[in-house]
């Protein structure tokens, strides 16, 4: 693990001011080729836009939401969604800076997501959804504790905020993780 790139983290909830500033680092990790100097591209499966300023904008203001930021040295570097559902809380919109991928954020971000939803809402379950396809993303989750559920939900074809699918197999598979 890269120290340098995972000391002097700084966790906070997102703010409006920050919505350019996310949804810039969102599609960097996920759409184009800039996403591909990092592992969790998605750009062999879709164009288009991952997400937009009022999808961004709708977790900051909702009352169940929490959008977290992480910044080192005053830069967002990475960004991640919880939002209570009940007994269980829905992790999603995980995103780290594709230049700082495989240095080890991901790992200490999601822990601490996971410490968040325990604490705040005594969540005992974190819930994600994955594009079943991704194989290594996947893997990732599951060294972490997810478990594949089997259970999936079609992908949003034709609804273009989620972006342009370039195959026509894809859909979220849900993953859960025990909080104990």
């Amino acid at each position: 693990m890269d120290t340098a790139a995972t000391t002097a983290l700084t966790f906070r909830d997102a703010t409006d001011a920050d919505v350019d500033a996310l949804v810039a680092l969102i599609e960097s990790a996920y759409r184009g080729d800039s996403s591909r100097a990092g592992w969790t591209t998605e750009a062999d499966l879709l164009q288009g836009q991952r997400t937009d300023p009022q999808g961004v904008l709708a977790v900051i203001e909702s009352p169940d939401s929490r959008l977290l930021v992480v910044e080192r040295d005053g830069r967002q570097v990475a960004c991640c969604q919880l939002e209570h559902r009940g007994d269980h809380a829905y992790f999603g919109m995980f995103a780290v800076s594709p230049a700082l991928q495989g240095a080890g954020l991901g790992k200490i971000i999601i822990a601490e997501a996971e410490r968040a939803a325990r604490e705040s809402w005594g969540a005992r379950e974190m819930h994600m959804t994955v594009i079943s396809v991704r194989d290594d993303l996947i893997a990732w989750y599951e060294r972490r504790g997810y478990r594949r559920t089997g259970r999936t939900t079609p992908f949003p074809y034709g609804d273009e905020r989620f972006g342009i699918p370039l195959r026509d197999d894809l859909r979220f598979e849900l993953l859960i993780k025990e909080l104990g």
